[in-house]
């Protein structure tokens, strides 16, 4: 008996010893998250501190908590208004839309998708604090899928968001986005990066947007032209397409990256739309050696260069004492792109991917082969228009 009560002594201070010691880990953890909060943080209400009202919150909701009052504000609704035909009756039918868009600037400037504002001619901004404004186009791009709108605001009602870079973005890491869907104002959802690089149809026929950011976060009806934002609350893109069979989120969203609108956003601000690089060719036929020209712009710079596309042949057919005048296409004729400057091309996308690393004054060499003959082709580029 006297060895047992003995253990039991040894056993309770080993445990009292043992318990302290887990609480002092679990102090210095806890104090460790404490300092490596952001500094942004900063921006919670007057008179919180560090500790004030957080022992309820896990340092995850912390985050996003902080996140949501950091760039609330900077998020609006957009409603539209439109005037459709009606099919049958040809008469003039008012449709109304919705859908985000994100303060950029103290100007007044609003940044939303193009699709968004396609088609109308009233746009009405509503801010975070329920005060509406007429809204007038600055640019849009209809390729990018961007638009840029400006609103007279009293400065001290405007709160830009901040931007990230999306050069540094990383799959699994975690992203929030702030929108209206379904009306709701400034919803905000979570997630993760599912990947990055994609590819989706842009809004102009046989033109995709590249680069594009995959997410996991819920995107619904009226979240198109909100921030997507990461963890320190700086928006790294813009919210645009969902893939879905019944039109709400199935967990599938897609955005613009930040860095591609931080290079349209300044042309379309100062010149309203944006210029980029012209080749002249207006489509090609995809084949297992190249891509075959199907057309150029006429007084293009391809043309002008001496590039071929397809040659049209006027043949004539006697029938009895009739002669009939026909027309035959010879794409045999045509030139076979296989690379631009030394880089192989094997799709529409590669060949367009090439030209637009390029700016208006630029010189491509195209590799062509012609009858059967392999040369180079240089060609200046021109600005699109």
């Amino acid at each position: 008996m006297r060895r047992l009560a003995v253990l039991c002594f040894v056993s309770a201070v080993a445990g009292g010893l043992c318990a302290a010691w887990l609480n002092g880990r679990l102090e210095t953890a806890r104090q460790g998250m404490a300092q490596d909060a952001p500094a942004w943080r900063e921006g919670r209400p007057a008179g919180a501190t560090a500790t004030s009202g957080t022992d309820e919150f896990t340092p995850e909701e912390l985050v996003n908590i902080a996140v949501y009052e950091k760039c609330n504000r900077a998020v609006v609704n957009i409603n539209t208004r439109s005037i459709r035909t009606d099919g049958f009756f040809l008469f003039e039918v008012p449709a109304e839309g919705a859908g985000s868009g994100v303060v950029l600037d103290r100007g007044g400037h609003v940044l939303t998708n193009f699709h968004v504002v396609e088609g109308t001619r009233e746009v009405q901004v509503t801010l975070f604090n329920g005060k509406s404004y007429e809204a007038r186009f600055v640019g849009v791009d209809e390729v990018s899928d961007v638009a840029v709108l400006r609103i007279d605001a009293p400065v001290g009602e405007l709160y830009p968001i901040s931007l990230g870079d999306s050069s540094r973005l990383r799959v699994g890491q975690r992203v929030y986005a702030i929108g209206n869907p379904f009306g709701l104002e400034r919803t905000m959802t979570t997630g993760i990066i599912s990947s990055l690089d994609r590819k989706i149809p842009s809004r102009r026929p046989h033109r995709t947007i590249k680069q594009v950011i995959q997410l996991d976060a819920a995107i619904n009806p009226g979240n198109s032209g909100g921030p997507l934002l990461d963890s320190r609350g700086r928006m790294i893109g813009l919210n645009t397409a969902i893939y879905s069979e019944i039109g709400e989120s199935a967990g599938v969203g897609f955005a613009i990256p930040v860095n591609t609108i931080a290079r349209i956003v300044p042309q379309l601000i100062a010149t309203g739309h944006v210029v980029r690089p012209e080749i002249g060719i207006e489509s090609v036929y995809q084949t297992e050696r190249g891509l075959l020209i199907s057309s150029l712009t006429p007084g293009g710079p391809a043309e002008r260069a001496g590039l071929r596309g397809p040659q049209v042949i006027r043949r004539r057919r006697r029938e009895g004492p009739f002669v009939y005048e026909y027309r035959t296409i010879d794409r045999a004729a045509a030139d076979l792109i296989v690379a631009v400057d030394g880089q192989p091309v094997r799709t529409a996308d590669d060949l367009l991917t090439a030209i637009e690393a390029h700016q208006p004054g630029d010189q491509v060499v195209l590799t062509i082969i012609r009858e059967g003959r392999q040369m180079k082709v240089p060609v200046t580029l021109e600005a699109s228009q």
